[in-house]
């Protein structure tokens, strides 16, 4: 019966895609209730794998191989030379990340409400992009893993290109084109690893690459590993993104529509950490070690220029979009720093910058429905009318500053506390853009909540604030937000595994 969980927990919202085709474009009730419950089976099954997690059940218990297909005809060496299995398995890093996918796959789901036409395509799109995340973090072959990466692509440009906001074409477009050549360059890597070892499961290539030293089909000498790590940080650092491969993201988060910057933010730019950390740390550990004080500099680059140019922004959602570039930047420092603190640290901001980036842009989202904008000039006052929206707003703010007793605390904490053990000048300069961050959230909070408007916007007077169903994700992303910075052993017990495994791997 374990067998089976992981392909449900994957192909599950196919299913709703099935029962969708079959409805009528006019029955928007019936599509959003089922768009809605197709998500529910993945989030079941993923809460039930950590709950068996948590239970004593070994991860690997779960896992599946499946015979797929073979280039060739090279049995008479070895039957498994060239041969691709349907590889499906879960570590501690890719559980939560499939926990993390699935419940802000339901929020954003409910979020849907604020899409205003052809519900049925939306909905169909929305549930495909959800298989294609659940699958990248469970393959556990890296051309399964691209395959499930070229799905999430196709799905998002058409959501973001057709229901998204004034400059949405534009917006598609650069998604399209550069994680389009991100893709190119990871398949090429894929695709050497492949010719030159006979296999592409993320194990057998972890052993290759280090204890095996040289493959059974040809060698890869020492240029060639950095040649191809190289390759992969450039494609995963697209993705993640670094700078200055930054731009098509900054698009993407202010013209998408905020229920799809939910999983965009939350999910899809974290396949770029969890690529670098798996796969870049994993198949090539000591190659990594001697570039990681660089991916570090980089780190600190991208705290400081997120954090500067978010400082500088009049739209609120400008404002979060430098912010992700900035906070993804504490993952390349506590990548960078090389030592268990600073891993798991980036883990934990993988995770917690997921959880408080979607629930900002749906609460950018809630405002947006009320005003039609998202100026930080032409807003102000908004506490006097929508208390609510305007006290989740707050602390949104708060658990994104890193304000103790919340998810961004403890991942900023640990980060900079594996950097401090190696670098400890370069973790000072990082330090200055945890200020700034405060400096230009709470610009931006405060002068929305309490301030005056510049160009003030005729605001509704009546039936203004958050509504109930509005705030079921607001209610459950903040609740995930705390719980993680006050009990941050949900996520550690879960990722020591995976943290040990890598620091094995290095050398640690």
């Amino acid at each position: 019966m374990s067998s089976f969980i992981l392909p449900s927990l994957i192909f599950s919202p196919l299913l709703g895609v099935v029962i969708l085709f079959f409805l009528s474009k006019n029955q928007e009730k019936a599509i959003k209730i089922v768009g809605f419950l197709a998500t529910l089976p993945s989030l079941l099954l993923s809460l039930f794998l950590y709950v068996q997690y948590k239970a004593g059940t070994e991860l690997s218990d779960f896992a599946i191989k499946e015979a797929w297909f073979t280039f060739g005809n090279l049995k008479q060496y070895d039957p498994k030379l060239f041969a691709v299995d349907f590889e499906l398995a879960l570590d501690g890093f890719s559980l939560v990340m499939v926990i993390l996918t699935a419940v802000l796959s339901t929020l954003a789901a409910i979020a849907s409400i604020h899409i205003k036409k052809e519900w049925k395509g939306y909905f169909i799109l929305f549930l495909i992009l959800q298989v294609g995340m659940l699958g990248v973090f469970t393959s556990q072959n890296l051309i399964l893993f691209f395959i499930f990466f070229e799905i999430t692509l196709i799905p998002m440009f058409f959501l973001i290109g057709k229901w998204g906001y004034l400059e949405k074409e534009k917006a598609a477009y650069s998604f399209l084109i550069y994680n389009g050549l991100g893709s190119a360059i990871l398949l090429i890597v894929i695709m050497v690893l492949f010719a030159r070892t006979g296999t592409s499961n993320i194990e057998a290539l972890r052993y290759i690459m280090t204890v095996g030293g040289v493959s059974l089909i040809a060698p890869i000498s020492g240029v060639m590993k950095y040649a191809l790590l190289i390759a992969l940080l450039v494609a995963f650092g697209i993705k993640l993104p670094i700078f200055p491969l930054h731009t098509w993201m900054l698009r993407v988060h202010v013209q998408a529509p905020p229920s799809i910057v939910m999983l965009h933010a939350g999910v899809l730019l974290k396949i770029g950490a969890f690529g670098l950390i798996r796969f870049g740390m994993g198949i090539f550990p000591q190659e990594f070690q001697k570039i990681a004080i660089y991916l570090a500099i980089l780190g600190v680059i991208n705290l400081l220029y997120g954090a500067f140019l978010a400082l500088i922004q009049t739209d609120f959602k400008m404002v979060l979009a430098y912010s992700s570039i900035s906070h993804m930047g504490i993952v390349l420092i506590g990548v960078g720093a090389l030592n268990e603190a600073g891993i798991q640290g980036a883990i934990f901001q993988v995770v917690s910058h997921g959880l408080i980036a979607a629930l900002l842009f749906f609460l950018v989202g809630v405002m947006y429905e009320r005003v039609q904008t998202s100026s930080i000039d032409r807003l102000g006052g908004l506490a006097k009318i929508m208390p609510l929206t305007s006290g989740f707003l707050l602390a949104a703010g708060m658990a994104s500053l890193g304000m103790p007793g919340m998810s961004g605390f403890v991942s900023e904490f640990m980060a900079f506390l594996g950097l401090f053990k190696e670098e400890p000048v370069l973790a000072g300069i990082g330090a200055i853009g945890i200020i700034l961050t405060a400096v230009y959230l709470l610009r931006a909070v405060l002068g929305i909540t309490f301030g005056t408007a510049k160009q003030p916007v005729p605001l509704p007077a009546e039936k203004s604030d958050i509504r109930a169903i509005e705030m079921a994700p607001v209610l459950v992303l903040l609740l995930l937000i705390v719980l993680i910075g006050v009990f941050p052993s949900i996520l550690s017990g879960p990722l020591q595994g995976a943290v040990e495994a890598i620091m094995i791997g290095i050398g640690g």
